[in-house]
């Protein structure tokens, strides 16, 4: 019994009008988010929690000129204490610019660290205070 071979199946002359792309792109958009937001819960899971070790550098304590030890204390303390420590004062005494909070109005402790000037932005403050650690 022999059989005829077949035939491959006719193509259709035309093909269906395409959809708008608005209704074709609504459903993908919608998948991508969700694919997304999956994928960083496990690289977070996967990626062990390390501890965060300071700086030695930071951590030394340093020798305080008198004139901020005026303001802070005269107990040697490390580089970032001396930061806290100074905003603390700041906050305490209300000398952070109401209209521009950058700026350090000094008042007379602090004009003596800050040399003289009356105003200072936050970013000068600290090179001014390290001219007095040693």
């Amino acid at each position: 019994m022999a059989t005829a071979p077949k035939k491959p199946a006719a193509k259709p002359a035309a093909k269906p009008a395409a959809k708008p792309a608005v209704k074709a792109a609504a459903p993908k958009a919608a998948a991508k988010p969700a694919a997304k937001a999956a994928a960083p819960k496990k690289a977070a899971a996967a990626k062990p929690a390390a501890a965060r070790k300071p700086n030695a550098a930071f951590m030394k304590p340093m020798t305080i000129s008198p004139v901020l030890a005026a303001v802070i204390g005269a107990a040697a303390i490390p580089r970032t204490e001396v930061t806290k420590k100074v905003w603390e004062y700041i906050k305490k005494h209300k000398l952070q610019d109401e209209a521009n909070k950058r700026n350090i109005n000094a008042d007379d402790k602090l004009k003596a660290v800050f040399d003289g000037k009356k105003q200072v932005s936050m970013f000068e403050m600290t090179k001014l205070i390290s001219g007095h650690l040693s």
